[in-house]
């Protein structure tokens, strides 16, 4: 017999584990399939500070170009206007950004001997990592430990040379290409997968489709991906000018009759990606869609550095592949569009060969390029292709393509469906998902293409439940960093009417980290928080204006949750937080939901009576305890939603169940399954039983209650002089008289039975029958069992 049942479950226990790794891998074929949602961005760019300052400099059709500043070299021991000087460069202009020198190393921990020995492009990714992370409403040292991926592009490496010399420790750390993406998981504590791509100017859209990549096969939640690059030396210019790729007057002028080569252009550009299903479950701001993606070389084409018209056609074709999308649908492509006679030509002719087929005159395919704003930013090419059409999308409207006098004559723009937009064009949401192309090749030869799709519209339902008041806080490290916050929100505020206070104090509150300079306003409204932003400003005294500093020896505490039990329970507990809190009701109502086959009577009209004076039924076992675990489960999903969030978590008597649950050990559902049961099979046990709190030790206690300890035992300890007994009703009566007498106090506690006593024995064998249908998991987080 014993055999029989031992094969019978090992017949059992291997169709399970068939069937869950049957379900994971056709979950796994599905995250494969969705696309991939954006859900930050951060960027500098020449003129450009910010997105909003990037996306200004597009719209307004301006460049970056600019004389080389005296703090990179001094051009005039450059510059020849002769192509063919030998340790010079024939133009004077190209597209910088400034203040790569300034750097607050303190606020990443780093201290200022390492800092001056890292490359300022690894440093300049720090910053907008960070600032991409905030703007996805991530705060960035909460992601510590979780599988957060970075992907990071880049190909030049002039700050080697200017390194110390000697060298010391902090040199090869500070400027090896692996270590742009390994500082930044280091620095946040990310352990996802981490690299640094080096495929020359397609760098960072290579690594955008790593990215992707990683995050289909799960292998992390969500992934910064970006592009860096800095001019620090002369070096790469000269080279680059024996070379003739580089355009005299420091501009692209791509697809123009003029066009002579490229304008060098710095900048740093990150985005934050999230699986779709994931951006949604958790409610971010979807800023655009990656629908698909795909990475080609060259091969052998007229040299290792020359283009490969059939390669680039092959690569779009993947890419559409890939994001199961029809050439037709796509409206508009961010081209490479570098501005050289030779390459030009053939990517037009590429781009027609896929997207022209099949394409009316009538609606041709919009073709444009970033780099004739801020030059070729080289590793970080395809990123501001990228960050540019995110922008488009959201606007609404794709920029004017500049330095588009002639159009080149070697491309037949009367016969192909291609239009290059000279000015702003609308480009509107319609009944169609708008979509583009993203093109990015390198000097290595490896190609890539990215496909982009319109963000899913999101129906903002008006919430019926408002909070009357609303608490804004921001931190920072210094004080005039903090003043500086200050000022910036409330300039947006001043510019963004249409958000609401709610959405702009969560994201506040908990999408930043909080640092040692802190400020917290209370506020009704979106007018009354600015003008508080400014009476601070100002200096003046107001109310609810609050400040503070934590001291140096303050360091990141641990949150516990503890959560209580039967006795706690009253009419009407949490009813402003229903009435007021939507998550708080929505955790309620849901828990209600759950509990309705097993209680005769709505948890919500037990807890929220229409007589405000009737508590029997509240204080009945059997609803009692279902209503008090439904209670602290809709408080913690409150508690969590403002981002605190327990790092341990215990329970006193029902309370352990709603700690076992949101450790992980058991679901929502059943959870309060066995408290429901719990509940009615104790609510049917006879009463006659009582508890009663002692102030007394352990010790004077179990000296009390030893002749009757087959009648009453000691049901807890609270305290060290907080003691409560259960049992028998009669024996207990007498224990506390003895008691009273020691001049000891007690305090009968308002319960229909003595738990935790012998006399709860008959309920073991169902109750346990109930828990066996239960699934139990390790839990998620520290559970501190009682």
């Amino acid at each position: 017999m014993n055999t029989k049942v031992d094969q019978s479950k090992l017949l059992r226990d291997a169709l399970l584990e068939l069937r869950e790794k049957k379900a994971k891998l056709n979950a796994l074929e599905q995250t494969k399939a969705e696309p991939i949602a954006i859900i930050g961005l951060g960027c500098r760019f020449p003129k450009s500070l910010n997105t909003e300052a990037f996306w200004h400099l597009l719209e307004q059709g301006i460049d970056g170009v600019t004389e080389v500043p005296k703090d990179r070299w001094d051009i005039d021991q450059y510059y020849d206007p002769n192509p063919d000087a030998t340790g010079k460069m024939y133009t004077r202009f190209a597209n910088f950004i400034t203040d790569v020198d300034k750097f607050e190393p303190e606020f990443f921990k780093i201290s200022p001997r390492e800092a001056k020995q890292i490359d300022p492009q690894h440093r300049l990714l720090l910053e907008v990592s960070w600032e991409s992370l905030e703007d996805a409403g991530l705060s960035p040292l909460a992601l510590r430990g979780t599988p957060t991926g970075v992907f990071i592009g880049m190909m030049t490496h002039d700050y080697t040379q200017l390194a110390t010399n000697p060298a010391d420790s902090h040199t090869a750390s500070g400027t090896g290409s692996a270590l742009a993406a390994g500082r930044i998981s280091y620095t946040l504590g990310l352990t996802g997968p981490t690299l640094t791509v080096e495929t020359a100017c397609s760098s960072s859209l290579v690594a955008c489709h790593m990215a992707c990549q990683s995050l289909h096969q799960q292998e992390c939640n969500i992934a910064l991906v970006g592009g860096v690059n800095l001019m620090i030396t002369p070096d790469m210019s000269v080279l680059e000018s024996r070379a003739h790729m580089n355009s005299p007057d420091g501009r692209c002028k791509t697809f123009d009759d003029s066009a002579d080569g490229y304008g060098r252009g710095e900048g740093c550009g990150m985005i934050v990606l999230k699986r779709l299903s994931d951006a949604q479950a958790d409610g971010d701001n979807i800023l655009a869609l990656i629908r698909g993606s795909a990475v080609n070389h060259d091969g052998p084409s007229g040299g290792l550095t020359v283009p490969n018209g059939l390669a680039q056609e092959a690569l779009i074709r993947q890419a559409l592949v890939n994001s199961k999308v029809e050439a037709s649908q796509v409206d508009y492509v961010e081209c490479h569009g570098t501005g050289t006679p030779l390459g030009d030509p053939i990517e037009v002719e590429a781009l027609v060969n896929v997207y022209g087929k099949n394409r009316p005159q009538d609606t041709p395919i919009i073709i444009s390029s970033v780099k004739t704003n801020i030059g070729h930013t080289e590793g970080a090419a395809g990123i501001a292709g990228l960050i540019k059409v995110i922008l488009s999308l959201q606007n609404e409207k794709i920029p004017p393509h500049l330095h588009l006098k002639q159009p080149n004559r070697r491309i037949a723009w009367e016969d192909i469906p291609i239009v290059v937009p000279r000015e702003t064009r609308l480009w509107l949401r319609s009944d169609k998902a708008r979509l583009a192309g993203v093109s990015s090749f390198g000097l290595s030869g490896t190609n890539a293409h990215v496909i982009v799709e319109e963000a899913p519209l999101t129906t903002i339902v008006p919430n019926k439940i408002e909070r009357p008041s609303h608490l804004f806080t921001l931190s920072a490290k210094t004080e005039p960093a903090l003043r500086e916050l200050v000022g910036k929100y409330e300039n947006y505020l001043n510019n963004h009417l249409e958000c609401a206070i709610g959405d702009i104090c969560y994201t506040a509150n908990t999408g930043r980290t909080h640092f040692k300079h802190r400020l917290a306003f209370v506020a009704f409204n979106q007018q009354e928080l600015e003008e508080k932003l400014r009476q601070y400003q100002a200096e003046e005294e107001v109310a609810g204006i609050f400040s503070g500093e934590l001291t140096n020896n303050t360091t990141a505490t641990s949150i516990a949750f503890l959560f209580t039990g039967q006795g706690s329970q009253y009419i009407n507990m949490g009813r402003q937080l229903y009435e007021k809190a939507p998550t708080f009701r929505q955790a309620l109502e849901q828990c209600d939901q759950i509990l309705q086959p097993y209680l005769e009577t709505s948890i919500l009209e037990i807890i929220y009576p229409k007589d405000a004076q009737d508590s029997s039924i509240l204080d009945q076992t059997a609803y009692t305890q279902p209503a008090i675990f439904a209670l602290e489960y809709a408080l913690f999903k409150l508690w969590s939603s403002w981002g605190i969030k327990p790092n341990v978590v215990m329970g006193h008597s029902v309370g352990e169940y709603v700690a076992a649950c949101i450790a992980g050990v058991f679901s929502l559902e059943d959870g309060l399954k066995l408290i429901a049961m719990r509940g009615k099979l104790m609510q049917q046990l006879p009463s006659g039983g009582e508890m009663v709190s002692v102030m007394a030790s352990e010790s004077q206690v179990t000296e009390a209650i030893k002749e009757y300890t087959s009648q009453v035992t000691i049901a807890a300890v609270n305290g060290p002089e907080s003691i409560v007994i259960s049992g028998e009703s009669g024996a207990i009566a007498t224990i506390c008289d003895q008691l009273k007498n020691l001049g000891i106090k007690t305090k009968q506690l308002q319960v229909s039975h003595a738990f935790h006593s012998p006399l709860m024995e008959p309920m073991l064998t169902e109750f346990e029958a109930v828990a066996k249908q239960v699934t139990y998991k390790e839990p998620k987080i520290p559970l501190i069992s009682n």
